[in-house]
């Protein structure tokens, strides 16, 4: 097992998790369903085949094929950003013929023919992800998202990605990166006595160091089953969120660019 290191920054994101219909919603940061979709889109793969397994990266000697299932995020919240909701009319100021449909499959009346729909997003949110999973399989990933062949999106399709993307493709415990190593994106700077930074982990298993048995925090309708359009599916995943105390000296400082770059490059934090 080995995993990359991600950075997840851009003006927009979303990641919804019970939106339907009229009203998108977003989590509070990014979801499994959403990263894998990205590392999909990364490696070519229409909706349809999004999810299917790969059997040209099974290492020898292997049992079992690799697959998304086989990947383990854990998520850094640097900065959680602003939740910001967009309205959106569609459907107006035409002919009922070309209206929308209805539920049964009829047209709108022209006095309801305007539909508006509500989608939150969030705004300046910083997050910082460990993907550890088959080497082979994370190699694969971390390539493809370096030169991808369908284009990147924190989301949706208004919500691009700031570089640097992928902050390390090949590290041996990308966890310990995040708690020691990676540098902390924050608005405001520490203050002159502070010798930690509180920051909020999403885990998928218990976090190290705890019970096993220890009940999840939450629950996340994000485990992907189906991505195509019109049969979309997730389950439930739990969910544990601990607040671990981070280096002081991780901070970015105002330009968080240099000090990523320092990063990217090998010198120690």
């Amino acid at each position: 097992m080995t995993g990359l290191v991600l950075r997840l920054a851009g003006l927009l994101q979303s990641s919804g998790e019970r939106g339907v219909f009229h009203y998108r919603d977003t989590c509070a940061f990014p979801t499994r369903s959403s990263l894998i979709g990205m590392f999909a889109a990364a490696q070519g793969r229409p909706r349809e085949h999004a999810l299917d397994p790969y059997p040209h990266l099974k290492a020898p000697g292997d049992t079992t094929v690799p697959s998304h299932r086989d990947l383990t995020l854990t998520l850094r919240i640097d900065q959680p950003g602003t939740r910001y909701r967009d309205f959106h009319t569609v459907g107006g100021g035409r002919p009922r013929e070309q209206g929308l449909h209805t539920g049964e499959g009829t047209r709108r009346k022209v006095a309801a023919a305007t539909l508006v729909s509500h989608r939150d997003y969030l705004t300046d949110a910083v997050f910082t992800v460990a993907v550890t999973g088959p080497a082979l399989l994370i190699g694969h990933i971390a390539e493809t998202l370096e030169r991808p062949r369908f284009g990147l999106f924190l989301g949706r399709r208004a919500c691009l990605p700031d570089e640097p993307l992928v902050l390390n493709p090949d590290s041996p415990d990308p966890v310990e990166e995040l708690l020691t190593r990676v540098p902390l994106t924050r608005s405001r700077p520490p203050g002159r006595a502070d010798t930690h930074l509180p920051t909020t982990f999403v885990w998928e298993h218990p976090p190290p160091g705890t019970d096993p048995a220890t009940p999840p925090d939450r629950e996340s309708t994000s485990e992907p089953v189906n991505l195509t359009r019109h049969a979309r599916r997730h389950l439930p995943r739990p969910l544990w969120m601990t607040t671990e105390a981070l280096p002081a000296h991780l901070y970015a400082g105002p330009r968080p660019l240099h000090a990523l770059t320092t990063y990217m490059h090998g010198a120690p934090a």
